[in-house]
């Protein structure tokens, strides 16, 4: 028997068997892997719904307050997939963040921003776009508010899946549109505020695109495009980052602390504009002692927009966690309290365990399904830079303060994107520029084709119609399937 197992051909045969296992063990982790992330989601949906199970007091519409539960986490666990990366996909792509250190900052701000400053249910959302009374009795209006929860979570899946971000205020508003002339018909929704939301699928993106790419044109024209970069750089990066501190001391102050205490639009540009100042001033030596040593070119002047692009990341994760948490609890706080009182006229307020579920499903949503997205924002639109990654955070900032005095709704997702496309359209435009510039200078200078230049372009094409096809078709396909999805739960219950 000893020899035997001494014996090559015996250790061969042991080889191979050992070889085989191995690659059992490896083909089995390579088939599991994808499942881990809906096996974790699907996790928290069922402790959504035990929760609910333990806190909601009333037991008569028990189920149905279970069942909300669990399509509240489901639709926050799409917005951390899908909305979240507006957020951190500049800053990634730009090289400021690592992937790693992009979700845990967002999971942490985003959480804060739901859970300190959160409770402000968008009026549109459950009030604004359907007129409640015209449901005529609670149960029809919590089948309602279920059927666009459902749809706007199915909708936003599918663009994630797809690899569109869309805006997920508007798959709610067209989820609960919907539901809502499926239930009372056409004349039971508000079609005022449609009509303005449908303004901002066009006012966003353009805005954003348009600020962005006027902050770029500041960056290049008064630092890159200088013979000495690092002396304009000290001169006028302490300059963008103290616009960029009253832009979020603005925007924050306007969006996402005003459940906390209310602040008017000129009290909030006064905040700004202080914050603006000081931030300013004490900027000037942090950027002349950060350029010391540094190279005279543009290499360089990457270093001194790092730390301030890392900033408004995660300022914009707050504000977005304080404000887009609404689309996943605020159809779900409405059915619990038409659950609990059979009270669907009044305003709605939010329990904290419903504000619970839906920061933690965007925390766990961008930690199992955000970096697709995330890369997609952040590389494949358009190549950034800190500096164009700069220019789309602060671009973020500045429209929604803009839009909030105009007084027009705007989707976070379109203003972010539109920055990204704002950045790299431009930068088409100042290539071609320099072009026809060194054309008239030296006409003898090869300069590539018109078919090589179209080749070259820095803008995805592909990814540019994709995305504006996704946000063309949200408010209705979300509508369409809540009508369908509605009409499907009365016939059960019916």
């Amino acid at each position: 028997m000893t020899q035997q197992q001494g014996d090559p051909r015996h250790l061969e045969t042991l080889d191979r068997d050992l070889a085989r296992y191995s690659n059992i063990e490896l083909a089995t982790s390579y088939v599991s892997r994808p499942m881990v992330g809906p096996g974790i989601a699907l996790v928290f949906i069922l402790i959504a719904g035990l929760s609910a199970m333990l806190f909601f007091e009333q037991t008569s519409n028990l189920m149905i307050v279970v069942i909300a539960a669990c399509l509240g986490a489901y639709m926050a666990l799409n917005i951390g997939a899908n909305d979240v990366a507006n957020n951190m996909g500049p800053a990634v792509g730009a090289n400021a963040l690592s992937m790693g250190g992009a979700i845990a900052i967002a999971v942490v701000f985003e959480s804060a921003g739901a859970l300190i400053a959160g409770g402000d249910v968008v009026s549109t959302i459950a009030k604004g776009i359907i007129a409640p009374e015209s449901m005529g009795t609670a149960s029809v209006f919590i089948w309602a508010m279920m059927a666009a929860l459902l749809s706007a979570a199915l909708w936003v899946n599918l663009a994630t899946w797809v690899g569109a971000p869309v805006s997920t205020t508007h798959s709610v508003v067209g989820g609960v549109m919907g539901a809502g002339i499926a239930a009372a018909g056409f004349a039971a929704v508000n079609w005022p505020t449609m009509a303005g939301i449908a303004a901002s699928w066009v006012i966003s993106p353009l805005l954003g695109g348009l600020i962005a790419a006027m902050f770029l044109w500041l960056i290049k024209s008064r630092i890159i495009y200088q013979e000495d970069k690092i002396a304009a750089a000290r001169k006028w990066v302490p300059v963008l980052v103290g616009i960029m501190a009253g832009a979020f001391a603005a925007y924050l102050s306007l969006k996402g602390l005003k459940q906390l205490i209310k602040i008017d639009m000129p009290t909030a540009l006064i905040i700004g504009a202080a914050s603006g100042v000081l931030v300013w001033i004490a900027m000037i030596p942090v950027i002349r002692k950060q350029s010391e040593g540094l190279e005279n070119r543009n290499k360089s002047l990457k270093v001194l927009f790092g730390i301030p692009l890392v900033v408004s990341a995660a300022l914009l994760s707050f504000a977005h966690g304080a404000n887009d948490v609404a689309n996943a609890v605020a159809p779900l706080a409405a059915i619990v309290q038409a659950s609990q009182s059979a009270n669907f006229t009044d305003a709605v307020s939010i329990p904290f365990w419903v504000m619970v579920i839906g920061a933690f499903g965007i925390s766990f949503g961008l930690f199992l399904f955000g970096p697709k997205l995330i890369r997609m924002v952040g590389g494949q639109i358009t190549k950034l830079n800190p500096m164009r990654a700069y220019c789309v955070a602060l671009s973020a900032a500045l429209t929604v303060i803009v839009a909030s005095w105009l007084g027009l709704p705007v989707s976070s997702t379109h203003i972010a994107v539109g920055g990204v496309f704002g950045v790299g359209f431009f930068r088409e435009w100042d290539a071609e520029r320099r072009i026809r510039q060194q054309r008239m200078a030296m006409p003898d200078r090869a300069i590539f084709a018109p078919e090589e230049r179209r080749r070259r372009k820095l803008v995805r094409r592909s990814h540019f119609m994709t995305i504006l096809a996704a946000w063309v078709i949200t408010v209705p396909a979300a509508a369409a399937l809540s009508a369908l999805i509605f009409v499907l739960i009365n016939l059960a219950v019916g």
